[in-house]
């Protein structure tokens, strides 16, 4: 499907979707948002992609909501800010909930919403330059786009806060150092990092994956005992797969397992 503020590209069972406006450091407007949930609800549900991944065009990841386009909309923005988080909230619970690995591919700064939206990466990948900021208060907004529910879980509540605050811009080795990306690596090399290990997830127990990235993000709302029932329901369920079993024939041959995500 052509989009005018994105760019869709599926290769080796991996997408890859690049947010494109450039010439506006990728800023979060209504079409770059409803084209960015269509396209995560089309490589969620299309069963030859199995690892999805998501990045910038130009020098930017991802400045956030248009402010520009706040300006102009002031009488209606309430509107506006309600139309723009709903794709965009609606692309990053899609991504949580899929079986599917989803990689945040940082090419640059990844302000306001484009913060919020790395952070909800399953993992995450920073070139050198990338800078790492909330910076809602500036324009005296609260935060959106699954920040404050990431955020706290990996750096702490005072750290959440303080970056709220300040507004204080974190280098990639910083992000890397207070656990919100998972790698950093020199600029010209973030292309074929991404596209390395998203093969590699490609090719690996997507149904596994997926059950074990939800019962992370349950992890923190259930007690103990009811956890580890998630948990036995969820490896009966994985055993009744496919992939569980060339995974565990293969392991008794000595072999290397061959999964194909079902």
């Amino acid at each position: 499907m052509p989009y005018e503020a994105l760019l869709v590209e599926t290769r080796d069972q991996v997408a890859t979707i690049t947010l494109n406006r450039p010439e506006a450091y990728n800023a979060l407007n209504l079409t770059l948002s409803s084209e960015f949930f269509d396209a995560a609800l089309r490589a969620d549900e299309d069963s030859n992609i199995r690892c999805i991944v998501v990045t910038g065009a130009g020098p930017a990841f991802c400045a956030g909501g248009d402010v520009k386009a706040f300006a102009d909309n002031l009488q209606t923005v309430g509107v506006l800010m309600k139309q723009i988080t709903t794709y965009l909230h609606g692309a990053i619970s899609r991504f949580a909930r899929s079986p599917k690995p989803v990689i945040m591919g940082i090419n640059g700064v990844a302000a306001g919403g484009g913060f919020s939206l790395a952070l909800s990466g399953d993992l995450v990948i920073a070139a050198e330059s990338a800078r790492f900021t909330m910076a809602y208060s500036k324009i005296a907004a609260t935060p959106d786009g699954s920040s404050t529910y990431f955020l706290p879980r990996l750096v702490g509540i005072r750290r959440a806060i303080e970056l709220f605050y300040t507004n204080r811009a974190l280098s990639a080795r910083e992000a890397l150092e207070w656990g919100l990306v998972n790698r950093v690596v020199p600029d010209a090399e973030l292309p074929r990092a991404l596209g390395s290990l998203a093969r590699e997830l490609a090719q690996g127990p997507t149904l596994a994956y997926g059950g074990g990235k939800l019962l992370f993000h349950h992890s923190s709302a259930e007690s103990l005992e009811t956890q580890m029932e998630l948990e036995a329901q969820s490896i009966a369920r994985t055993g009744k797969t496919e992939d569980f079993k060339s995974g565990v024939t293969a392991f008794v041959q000595k072999k290397s397992a061959q999964f194909k995500g079902r």
